[in-house]
């Protein structure tokens, strides 16, 4: 099965190739929610249907939090 490496940690996914956009909904994020570095490089969430995540690909994932 194809994976990537998020976090540090690999995850596994049945639908790559897909959109970043896509593969976060699968995972449980809420794309409006999170900052993403896909293969070193950031990705503003405008632009996460624009990217597509293939078996092999490093993320990093960081969730925004409000607060004060």
């Amino acid at each position: 099965m194809p994976q990537v490496i998020a976090n540090g940690q690999k995850l596994s996914s049945e639908s790559l190739p897909c959109s970043l956009a896509v593969f976060l909904v699968e995972q449980g994020f809420l794309p409006k929610s999170v900052v993403i570095e896909l293969n070193g490089a950031a990705v503003s969430p405008s632009e996460f249907s624009n990217h597509t995540v293939k078996d092999g690909d490093q993320l990093e994932i960081v969730r925004i939090v409000a607060g004060g």
